[in-house]
């Protein structure tokens, strides 16, 4: 199993309105200086741990770029979150993965005396495996059991899209269910095969998502008297139900892709996910990275608006060879003012040394923020605890410098906060307090800024007072 150095639990950060501009070195409104009248305005989602018991908090302050906080009688307590995520600068969600009564699903604002305060609204989600914003919602999709009325003659249940809508606005939940809308995951690709979504990408008022395929279900096998069953992979159909966790399976189920070297992403026209339209390419395997049950989105959208599709070529890692992508960790494009892929491709691995990586954000006009493993994808051993920057139009990517030593870092507590065309990364190390660094992309350099007195940091983002 890889170790992971995002702290666990995992982190991601859905941003809206960064700012697509060059890193600026002024430290007045931007690049995390706070407000001109020093309110404290940015928000670090911190823990601090003594013996067994971890306290959570939400601290403010007025800067990222200096100084020293604690959490030491400071800061708003809270239960914590699986997932950190920032709707522009007005709500700030606690997400919480529902699976066996884990928490509720909180949003915090400030107020108008500078204060982080929770709202009322308190929400079991549903358990997902990918999130994001669209208009005004706060989405969190998964792939699960749809309504067994569909059930076929051998009592199995099709797979079907399982969505949770957070409309931020109104402090409402809603799902698919309630709002009478069913979402076939099944055969999404004309393979057969179910798939599941990564990412949420709003682009030109649509949702771009990558349609993982996750190979055949109990419902597929079956399906036409075994028509999807690729010759010659019959006996990759489980005869016995098995494995933990996320990666268990069922009696008659087909586990993972028999399409590993390909991509495809699906446009839909916005939160109903209708009107799908699907556009695919074989120069990357499918895009997404993951841990666990978590899929990580892995389509971005650039300034001038072109969107950029990574794969990390998680299918290298599959215990079959049938099952193994033979493509390189790369990149994709789809040109703004069009809805598929043009001829633009990038080996990462080559430019990496054959590296791959975990995650992947965007800073500022086409450069993205990449955390690298330090091994081959294939080794089982790999940590991701390094920092990349990629600049898309020139098909560069250079490691961050700036950065403790990949020795004593412990984890990037979760994906950035851009700003002014900088990138503020949350760093937890072994020998000292975590702090948050800025990332200049044009250097691919990075300054430490504010200390804060804690064991782990979790997010990092700013709120805003609205009246």
């Amino acid at each position: 199993m890889e170790k992971k150095h995002f702290l666990a639990p995992v982190f991601a950060l859905a941003m809206m309105g960064m700012a697509f501009v060059a890193c600026d070195d002024n430290n007045e409104l931007g690049n995390g200086g706070g407000s001109a009248d020093g309110k404290a305005e940015y928000v670090i989602a911190a823990s601090t741990t003594a013996t067994t018991n971890t306290v959570n908090v939400l601290l403010t302050a007025p800067t990222l770029n200096e100084g020293t906080i604690s959490t030491l009688n400071n800061g708003l307590v809270n239960d914590g979150a699986t997932q950190w995520v920032f709707y522009g600068d007005e709500y700030l969600y606690a997400l919480k993965y529902n699976d066996g009564n884990a928490g509720l699903t909180t949003s915090y604002v400030m107020d108008a005396d500078n204060q982080v305060v929770k709202r009322n609204g308190e929400f079991a989600v549903r358990r997902f495996t990918t999130y994001g914003v669209y208009g005004d919602y706060v989405m969190t999709i998964s792939t699960g059991d749809g309504p067994t009325e569909y059930n076929d003659g051998n009592g199995y249940t099709p797979q079907y899209f399982l969505i949770s809508y957070l409309d931020a606005a109104n402090e409402t939940y809603t799902t698919n269910d309630t709002k009478n809308t069913v979402y076939s995951s099944e055969n999404f690709l004309g393979n057969g095969e179910y798939v599941t979504l990564a990412g949420i990408l709003e682009h030109d008022g649509k949702i771009y998502t990558a349609a993982v395929p996750m190979g055949l279900s109990q419902y597929g096998t079956k399906d036409q008297g075994g028509k999807w069953v690729l010759p010659g992979n019959e006996d990759l159909v489980k005869t016995e139900s098995g494995g933990q966790a996320s990666s268990s399976y069922e009696k008659d189920e087909l586990q993972w892709t028999q399409y590993p070297d390909e991509c495809w992403v699906a446009i839909f026209n916005d939160e109903t996910l209708t009107g799908k339209k699907l556009i695919r390419t074989d120069k990357i395997s499918y895009a997404c990275g993951r841990n666990r049950s978590q899929y990580y989105q892995m389509i971005w959208e650039a300034g001038n608006g072109d969107i950029y599709v990574f794969s990390p070529s998680h299918a290298k890692t599959m215990a079959d060879p049938r099952q193994q992508t033979t493509l390189p960790a790369g990149v994709v494009r789809i040109p703004a003012g069009t809805e598929d892929f043009d001829d633009y491709y990038c080996d990462l691995e080559a430019l990496s040394g054959g590296l791959s990586f975990m995650r992947v954000w965007p800073i500022a006009d086409d450069y993205f923020l990449l955390l690298m493993f330090d091994k081959p994808y294939t080794a089982s051993d790999r940590v991701a605890n390094r920092l990349a920057v990629f600049k898309a139009g020139d098909k560069t990517l250079k490691y961050v410098s700036g950065l403790p030593s990949q020795e004593v870092i412990s984890g990037f507590g979760n994906a950035p906060y851009m700003e002014d065309g900088c990138a503020y990364v949350t760093v937890t190390t072994t020998d000292g307090f975590p702090a948050i660094y800025k990332v200049d992309p044009a250097t691919a350099s990075a300054a430490k800024g504010l200390t804060v007195e804690a064991t782990q940091l979790s997010g990092v983002g700013k709120l805003v007072y609205h009246p």
